[in-house]
């Protein structure tokens, strides 16, 4: 029974990559790059069925549906687990919490559990007050004497990215949609361009600003939605996160940044298990309190929170912070959609430049595993005063953490 177990695993992967996603999905009818779950119409809940046979996965997700009236919205395999996973539209009058119990007990669902939304970690600021001041708290000129984070790839799963921006031609070399259009949409998406450009933009061109990693490559996988349309905030949810993770795992990405935060998640936190398993490191913005707290808390994942560069302290939105590594996150000059620039605030920024930082020490260092290159930052990071309890916050310094490696002298 074991090898039979074994022979359907591999059968149900070779498949998954073969053909990407078994089964045809369904979606039910709402506004484009919207996930239904957040049209107020109808509660869902994601199940998880477990290694086998494409035929053994359609005919387990249509007994359910029959058993519990459900109806399926998206189904899809999960190629880095090998494991097929199913959002089912909970019948109307009930709640996802009315059939998620006997669903998690039903002997032909791996797991089932609700479906979490999750937010960009950006917030408004006072337009022009200073230009790159972040730059010069991490010492970028020193550290890109040793690195500019060539050929890093570093997956940006976030809203879309302007594929045409000056700043980041030829710095983007994946683009992929988990949500709606495919990339025609990329050219209004707001965030995912802010985070890129401070990862990636350009150095030497005579335009803009210069990225933490100004060579490393960026795969923009479009996992979140502009809410309300053309905005700075963004949201995400279970599942368009996890098809985008899962494929950054297949694809071997090698650094992870999630500018985003947002309630503990069963799925999520297997897939960045097996992420982080497979060497790649996982940077995460810490949203400031326990509800907005993952996955920056997940172990292993290196949570950032924003610091205030220019006045002292950082920034906390809410509650007590779980991240004990801050970068700078107030008035960030980035890149925005059509070849424009402005600044912005939050922990999403603080995130995608300590994601830069981890792209450069890769370049040097391609052995560090996520655990080695997290105690590399935290080791050369500074501490910040008045930080207070129950832990001292500090300072990520990308110029310490590539001496570090180099062995050379910041100066």
């Amino acid at each position: 029974m074991k090898s039979l177990r074994a022979v359907a695993a591999a059968l149900a992967a070779t498949l998954a990559l073969l053909s990407g996603c078994s089964g045809a999905p369904r979606a039910v009818s709402g506004p484009e790059g919207v996930a239904p779950n957040t049209m107020g119409e109808s509660e869902q809940v994601m199940v998880m069925l477990t290694p086998a046979p494409p035929f053994v996965w359609t005919r387990a997700t249509r007994e359910l549906e029959q058993t519990y009236g459900l109806r399926t919205i998206y189904s899809w395999t999960l190629a880095s687990l090998g494991e097929q996973c199913v959002v089912f539209e909970v019948p109307r009058g009930k709640t996802a919490q009315d059939v998620l119990p006997r669903l998690a007990s039903d002997p032909r669902v791996g797991s089932a559990q609700p479906i979490e939304t999750y937010t960009t970690q950006a917030a408004p600021a006072d337009p022009y007050a200073h230009l790159q001041h972040g730059a010069q708290t991490l010492r970028l000129e020193q550290a890109h004497r040793w690195a500019t984070g060539k050929g890093v790839r570093v997956a940006v799963v976030d809203t879309g990215v302007d594929l045409d921006h000056p700043d980041l031609r030829g710095r983007i070399a994946v683009a992929r949609n988990f949500v709606d259009r495919g990339e025609k949409t990329f050219t209004t998406d707001v965030h995912g361009t802010a985070v890129a450009g401070l990862i990636a933009a350009s150095a030497g061109n005579e335009v803009g600003i210069v990225g933490v990693a100004p060579q490393a490559e960026i795969w923009a996988l479009k996992a979140c939605w502009q809410h309300p349309p053309g905005a700075r905030e963004a949201v995400c949810n279970s599942y368009t996160l996890a098809k985008a993770l899962d494929f950054a795992i297949v694809q071997k990405a090698q650094v992870l940044n999630f500018s985003l935060a947002g309630p503990k998640d069963p799925l999520l936190a297997r897939l960045l298990g097996t992420a982080l398993s497979r060497g790649i490191v996982v940077v995460a913005a810490d949203g400031g309190d326990e509800r907005h707290g993952f996955p920056a808390s997940l172990e292993g994942v290196l949570g950032v929170l924003g610091s205030d560069d220019l006045k002292g302290g950082i920034q906390t939105p809410g509650g007590q912070p779980t991240a004990a590594l801050a970068a700078p996150a107030v008035d960030v000059l980035t890149t925005v959609p059509h070849g424009s620039y402005d600044f912005f605030s939050g922990s999403s920024m603080a995130a995608a430049q300590v994601s830069g930082v981890a792209a450069l020490l890769l370049e040097k260092d391609p052995k560090l595993t996520p655990g080695r290159l997290v105690d590399l930052i935290r080791k050369t990071a500074h501490p910040i005063a008045g930080t207070g309890n129950p832990h001292t916050v500090s300072q990520v310094d990308a110029c310490a953490a590539l001496a570090s490696v180099t062995g050379g002298e910041c100066r």
